[in-house]
């Protein structure tokens, strides 16, 4: 068993190695922090914190610093995850609410969050393929051109520009956005997309090449994105801490491009008593990204769908203002979203 004091020890050394990226010794433990104690207590502490293989030296010098189980301990037991300030959560009230749309909240989601923690920032998008349909609507943007917009009832928005062989007759332009509404309004995404088969017999033969080409688009609109994905910001924060990976940092690139393997990632981590799940180097091995941390809080479209924000990095970062960012962030889109 590792004493309190120890545990303390391990805490100094995390904070002042994530600061200084420099191995921590005893000394200087004792110059920076106040325990009360000699140099040579501390460095029986950190024997008893090596030994539980939760620090270790890089190299032959006296400074320790964490390991992954040192981190993961940290992360359950020790650290301290505070409120953000008032200043930064009036920037992300103020960032995210002027957003014009939902992929634009997304958008600005991973931006701010890349900014707060200089990490990479992502987003999951809610899957369509729970949503329902809210509303379509066609607009003529020229006698031969319309836009089809297909709403959903989780605030997403899917548009397409319709190109026609012949000018569009307005009267049945609105017959057909009258009867698109009427038998596909309310659908979940699978059901709109099995409807839509059917639909073009079903009009007067004179509007079916109208009808034909607008059902084409909105089958695709229907199935575009019906699989989660992400929305990425920061990369440019990995290259500037590629000296804490031990490699390249280009496997970690591609894995995190690779959108499926970090979903099914998403899917494997719970949330703990502070609504954000961590997951901690040679945990995130199975997929590539064994030199990496990852931490997730999950946010609620408005008709409850569930979500996940969050930020990948090196082992090596401020988990407890990462933490309080990734938990505000979310926090403050599931308030924005339910306000519509």
């Amino acid at each position: 068993m590792v004493s309190e004091r120890s545990l303390a020890v391990l805490r100094a050394i995390v904070h002042d190695y994530v600061a200084s990226r420099e191995p921590v010794g005893s000394k200087a433990i004792v110059e920076r922090h106040s325990f009360g104690v000699s140099a040579a207590t501390i460095r029986n502490d950190m024997a008893l914190l090596e030994e539980e293989e939760l620090i270790a030296a890089p190299h032959t010098s006296s400074g320790r610093i964490p390991t992954d189980k040192g981190y993961r301990l940290f992360v359950d037991r020790l650290t301290d995850v505070k409120p953000l300030s008032v200043a930064q959560r009036h920037a992300i009230e103020t960032f995210l609410g002027a957003s014009a749309d939902f992929d634009d909240v997304l958008g600005r989601t991973v931006r701010l969050l890349s900014q707060l923690t200089h990490q990479v920032a992502l987003v999951q998008y809610p899957s369509l393929s729970r949503a329902r349909v809210r509303h379509i609507e066609l607009v003529g943007l020229s006698d031969t051109r319309l836009l089809s917009v297909l709403i959903t009832d989780n605030g997403r928005v899917e548009q397409r520009v319709i190109e026609l062989a012949a000018p569009v007759d307005e009267v049945q332009l609105a017959e057909l956005r009258m009867r698109l509404n009427g038998v596909l309004g309310g659908l979940a995404m699978p059901d709109a997309a099995e409807r839509l088969t059917g639909l073009v017999d079903d009009v007067a033969p004179d509007a079916r090449p109208l009808a034909e080409v607008i059902v084409h688009a909105l089958g695709e609109q229907v199935l575009a994105h019906r699989q989660d994905r992400l929305v990425m910001a920061g990369a440019a924060n990995l290259v500037r801490t590629e000296s804490d990976f031990s490699g390249s940092i280009f496997p970690v690139m591609e894995a995190i491009e690779e959108q499926v393997v970090l979903l099914r990632l998403f899917g494997e981590m719970a949330a703990d008593q502070n609504a954000v799940s961590v997951s901690i180097g040679r945990e995130n091995a199975p997929f590539g990204l064994g030199e990496t941390s990852i931490m997730l809080s999950g946010y609620s479209a408005s008709q409850g769908d569930i979500a996940s924000v969050g930020l990948l990095g090196p082992t090596r970062m401020d988990y407890s203002n990462n933490m309080a960012a990734v938990r505000a962030v979310a926090r403050y889109l599931s308030k924005l979203l339910a306000e519509g």
